[in-house]
């Protein structure tokens, strides 16, 4: 049996660490039986000569499996428990009952005007995502390893999904905040319409560390335990239980290079109306986007190396 005349195909496909473009690529010459039917053609994958931080474009194809992968982590999270997702706000209860106590009652620390167990909750509520969220993206990719290490799609999108699952529980405290808020007689204040602009910094700080942790995490596995002991520290530098104007003038600068030091005073401003310091705010949210900047980029360049060593 003789074989068909065949016609000479040439493709020009490009993937990078990205996923696939229509942009330049190698192009690779392939014999196809003109019998066959064009699902037969191969395609031949190169990776990409340039390295971006992030393609939109690629994300928004795969938003389905950012979508299901925070609905099972979601579900993983909460399986089996008889208060479920009561749980977002049991434990920032629990721990403004105990630092109102101790903090509030006992050591005298100045809430700026505000009553305590609010001023305590305007920093736990966001300490407790950037908490969540930069611990579990840290340790997403190793936890998902056999979906890394055998097929193909953006591996951003994993860590991303691990800081979806906590924005639930933002949502969550944020609910609690202004019922307590409603609790103690008071309205929150009229530039609380900022606040999901705040959100969004904060979002942009646990990003750009979560990511960079992950990328490291697949090659020095000590990470994943490195960053709790390290977070139980940095809550104590960001301003949680104490307003940040108790720091000294001359250090306020390097202690705003904390990216949580802006958000959380900005916080409270736009839902307490307590005074803000915008030059701290303005410090952390430019600390907070070249976090971000550089999560990706150590993300991107690492990537490519992740099937081999997860």
């Amino acid at each position: 049996m003789t074989a068909g005349p065949k016609v000479l195909i040439a493709l020009r496909t490009k993937v990078g660490v990205n996923g696939p473009s229509r942009k330049e690529g190698r192009a690779t010459a392939v014999l196809v039986p003109t019998d066959l039917q064009p699902a037969a053609v191969e395609t031949v994958i190169d990776p990409s000569r340039r390295r971006r931080l992030i393609d939109p474009s690629e994300l928004w194809r795969y938003r389905e499996v950012v979508f299901f992968l925070a609905w099972r982590d979601f579900k993983v999270k909460y399986r089996q428990t008889y208060l479920g997702v009561l749980w977002a706000m049991l434990q920032p209860l629990v721990a403004m009952s105990v630092f109102s106590v101790f903090f509030g009652r006992l050591v005298g620390i100045s809430s700026n005007g505000a009553p305590y167990p609010l001023f305590v909750l305007c920093g736990l509520v966001p300490w407790n995502f950037f908490s969540r969220a930069v611990g579990s993206m840290t340790v997403s990719l190793v936890s998902n390893q056999e979906l890394v290490s055998r097929v193909y799609f953006p591996r951003l999108i994993i860590p991303m999904s691990a800081m979806a699952t906590c924005l639930t529980d933002m949502i969550v405290g944020l609910a609690l905040l202004f019922a307590a808020l409603l609790a103690f007689g008071s309205w929150p204040a009229p530039q609380v319409f900022f606040l999901p602009l705040f959100v969004l910094v904060m979002a942009a700080s646990a990003t750009g560390l979560g990511v960079a942790l992950s990328a490291i995490n697949v090659r020095f596995r000590d990470v994943a335990y490195l960053v709790p002991f390290s977070l139980q520290i940095v809550l104590f530098m960001t301003p949680v239980v104490y307003p940040g104007n108790l720091v000294p003038q001359f250090w306020r600068p390097l202690y705003s290079l904390n990216p949580m030091v802006g958000i959380v005073e900005a916080v409270r401003w736009s839902v307490l109306g307590t005074p803000a310091d915008w030059v701290m705010i303005s410090i952390s949210t430019l600390s907070s986007l070249a976090l971000l900047v550089a999560g990706l980029a150590i993300f991107s360049k690492s990537e490519r190396a992740f099937p081999d060593l997860i």
